[in-house]
C-alpha cells in the first residue's frame, strides 16, 4: 500500500486536531523552560494551513503529491509561526516535501522523507538528538523508520515505528539539560521537563500513523468487491 496525496491531506488535517487537542498542555510545557506560547502559536499555525488546503480544495486546486501537501504545510507554518517553531517545522516539511514528487510514496519515499525532514531541522536549528529539542523526536523516527523498512515493514508498520520512536524521545527529553535554544539559558533548571517542541513533534507524526491506517479498510473494500 502506498500512500498519496489524501493521505498527506488527512495526515495535515489529524495533526491540526491533535495540537488542538493538546494546545494547553504544549503551552504549559513550553512555560516551564520557554515563551508559554508554543501550543497556541502552532495551533494558530495548524489552523491556517487547514483552511489554505480547504480552500485549494474548494477551488479544485489541491496538489496532485504528498510532497506538494507537505510543502503547503511548510510554508505555511514558516508564515504564521511564530518563535523557532515556524522555521524549525517549516524546514522539516519543506525537506520532506523535496524528497519525492511521486504520486504516492511507498516504504522509500516515507523513509527518505523523514530522513530529509530531520537533517533539514537539525542543520536549521544546530541541534542534534540530546540537545532537548525537536530534533529528539525527529531523529529516533527517522531511525527507527529505515530499522523497520529494512525488516521489511510496509508504510504503516513504518509510520508506527517512527511514531513509537518519537514519542519515546519526547519523554526522554525530561531529564536532559537544554543545550540549544531559549530553554538553554536555564541550564541545569531545564531538567526535568520536557521539550514541547519535540512532544508537538511526536503528535505530528502519531497523526501521519493514524491518518495512514484508515486507508487499509478503503483498500481492502476494494480488494474484496473486484475479487467477487
Amino acid at each position: 500500500m502506498s500512500l498519496d496525496s489524501a493521505w498527506a491531506l488527512d495526515w495535515t488535517r489529524r495533526a491540526a486536531v491533535l495540537i488542538a487537542e493538546n494546545r494547553a498542555e504544549l503551552t504549559e510545557l513550553d512555560r516551564a523552560i520557554g515563551d508559554a506560547d508554543h501550543g497556541d502559536n502552532l495551533n494558530r499555525g495548524m489552523r491556517a494551513v487547514v483552511a489554505k488546503l480547504d480552500a485549494a480544495e474548494e477551488t479544485g486546486n489541491l496538489p496532485a503529491t504528498p510532497g506538494g501537501v507537505l510543502k503547503v504545510v511548510a510554508t505555511t507554518l514558516m508564515a504564521t509561526v511564530g518563535g523557532a517553531g515556524g522555521p524549525l517545522l517549516g524546514t522539516a516539511f519543506l525537506r520532506a516535501a523535496r524528497s519525492s514528487d511521486a504520486p504516492a510514496w511507498g516504504a522509500a519515499e516515507i523513509v527518505r522523507a523523514l530522513e530529509e525532514a530531520t537533517s533539514g531541522l537539525e542543520v536549521r536549528g544546530h541541534a542534534t538528538s540530546g540537545d532537548k529539542t525537536m530534533a529528539d523526536a525527529w531523529r529516533p523516527a527517522a531511525v527507527a523508520a529505515k530499522e523497520a523498512a529494512q525488516i521489511g515493514e510496509d508504510e504503516i508498520g513504518i509510520l508506527t515505528a517512527a511514531a513509537q520512536a518519537a514519542a519515546k524521545g519526547a519523554e526522554d527529553t525530561e531529564p536532559l539539560q537544554a543545550r540549544r535554544g531559549r530553554a538553554s539559558f536555564l541550564g541545569e533548571r531545564s531538567c526535568g521537563h520536557r521539550d514541547p517542541g519535540a512532544q508537538s513533534s511526536a503528535l505530528i507524526l502519531q497523526a501521519a500513523v493514524d491518518a495512514a491506517r484508515d486507508r487499509v479498510p478503503a483498500a481492502a473494500s476494494i480488494l474484496v468487491v473486484e475479487q467477487a
